[in-house]
């Protein structure tokens, strides 16, 4: 079984430090089933390519585009940053305090 990367001291979004970060599946585990991304993909890549992510940062991805868009197209860090809306957030959000829960 692969083996997942370990929980790092800050979002890999946004770089802030955050005790409890969530695991973003950059091909979402809903998609690992489809022959497309069967084609595409390893089963490897598909359950190792993650970024560990606060949770408004986790809301933001998941806002700007759809499951199959992210999985597709959105699926590395670099892929992510190029969304606009993603990134301004992201810009945004990295100077605000450890808890700081956006609205």
């Amino acid at each position: 079984m692969p083996r997942l990367p370990d929980q790092p001291p800050s979002c890999e979004l946004c770089e802030r430090p955050v005790g409890k970060l969530t695991r973003h599946h950059l091909i979402p585990k809903h998609l690992h089933r489809k022959k497309r991304f069967q084609k595409l993909f390893s089963k490897e890549d598909m359950i190792t390519r993650t970024l560990w992510v606060c949770r408004p940062c986790h809301n933001a991805i998941h806002k700007a585009r759809s499951e199959f868009e992210l999985g597709l197209y959105f699926n590395t860090r670099e892929k992510l940053l190029e969304v606009e809306e993603l990134r301004t957030f992201v810009e945004w959000l990295k100077d605000k305090p450890e808890g700081f829960v956006p609205k």
